[in-house]
């Protein structure tokens, strides 16, 4: 059984990342108040809080010889779901950081991955295993 996680993360602009994450992730909505909102987060409870926004500078990893923003946060979906939702955020002109790919092709930990920012600048990643059993494989 999957055991839920919570995850609070600050955004400067409630208004427009509720919108992205009902609208865009489509993601379902439930309690929220007028400085924040709780969402339904692939089982995971995701909570946008308003906080002003920051000017500290963006964080980046090389992995693969792309920018990996840090932090970043997600969650792993199924092969298939992987690449649906890939799709829809393509059709929905979503500005991605790194377009989704698939690392390591054919071999052991064949795995999709896709990076994008919320309109807060909170960089998310989705990705998804060939194999869920090499997850944590070393």
């Amino acid at each position: 059984m999957l055991t839920p996680f919570h995850l609070a993360i600050p955004v400067h602009n409630l208004a427009e990342c509720r919108h992205f994450y009902t609208n865009i992730l489509n993601l379902e909505e439930g309690r929220s108040s007028d400085h924040w909102v709780d969402y339904n987060f692939f089982g995971h409870q995701l909570v946008i809080h308003y906080k002003p926004k920051s000017t500290e500078e963006v964080h980046t990893n090389a992995v693969d010889g792309k920018d990996v923003p840090v932090p970043h946060f997600g969650v792993v979906l199924d092969w298939r779901d992987f690449h649906s939702f890939a799709d829809k955020l393509k059709l929905k002109h979503i500005d991605f950081v790194i377009e989704p790919y698939v690392r390591f092709k054919g071999e052991v930990g064949e795995q999709a991955t896709m990076f994008f920012k919320d309109p807060s600048g909170n960089a998310l990643e989705f990705k998804a295993f060939k194999d869920i059993g090499q997850l944590f494989a070393k």
